[in-house]
């Protein structure tokens, strides 16, 4: 079907190759190592030019226009920086060789995220045209599968003032375990951890004010601090 086709600049005609967008996710998921799949990404995402990733980025405005105008300016400021420092990031790998590294083997499960994003970029609902949507799929699955890294950036805010944090090696996001709730797209493929809650040895993880005031009073009333 000719709108599903894979098109940087135009989503009714195929790219060089011919392929489909489904076709590209097919041949994506029989990669066996993280470096082979980000020699694969790379030329994919390259096709794309700056242009597209702003657009990504007004299209993500469009998405929170309604939200907090302080909140909203942080957000948007936090995946714009995101998307463009990924395919910055994507570029100097590609020239840099880096993939023939990267030998460690890419899981059953990891391969069926472009099942996921296949069917992801065949819904005509979303506001996003078919091949933005793919490129969006494309620099998060790089991130969480070949870098292994969050598909949401260190310093992500979410409602509540919790943000995606590194600490000790280790990611940890406040909205990993709530897949139905949030972007539940790629939560199931993201290699952080559930920001810890409250009863865990360690207080929340740069929590909100409210959170890391329910620690404090959980320690005292449970540790018999309170004499």
């Amino acid at each position: 079907m000719a709108l599903f086709s894979f098109s940087p600049k135009n989503d009714t005609t195929t790219n060089v190759s011919g392929r489909t967008i489904a076709e590209e996710c097919t041949s994506l998921a029989q990669v066996s190592n993280r470096g082979e799949l980000g020699s694969r990404i790379a030329p994919l995402v390259l096709a794309y030019s700056p242009g597209d990733i702003q657009q990504m980025k007004r299209n993500f405005e469009t998405k929170v226009r309604d939200l907090d105008p302080e909140y909203r300016e942080r957000l948007t400021k936090k995946i714009a920086e995101h998307l463009l420092g990924t395919y910055q990031r994507i570029r100097l790998d590609n020239q840099q060789g880096v993939y023939k590294t990267m030998t460690q083997l890419v899981t059953e499960k990891q391969k069926t995220y472009w099942t996921m994003v296949a069917g992801q970029c065949s819904k005509l609902e979303g506001g996003d045209a078919p091949s933005i949507r793919f490129l969006k799929y494309l620099l998060a699955g790089y991130c969480m599968i070949v870098l292994e890294e969050p598909g949401h950036p260190v310093g992500m805010p979410f409602p509540g003032n919790d943000t995606v944090q590194l600490v000790d090696g280790t990611w940890y996001c406040p909205v990993r375990d709530k897949a139905g709730d949030v972007d539940a797209a790629l939560c199931p493929f993201c290699p952080a951890r559930q920001t810890p809650e409250i009863g865990y040895l360690r207080p929340p993880v740069g929590g909100s004010d409210h959170r890391k005031k329910e620690y404090i009073e959980h320690i005292h009333q449970h540790h018999h601090f309170n004499g």
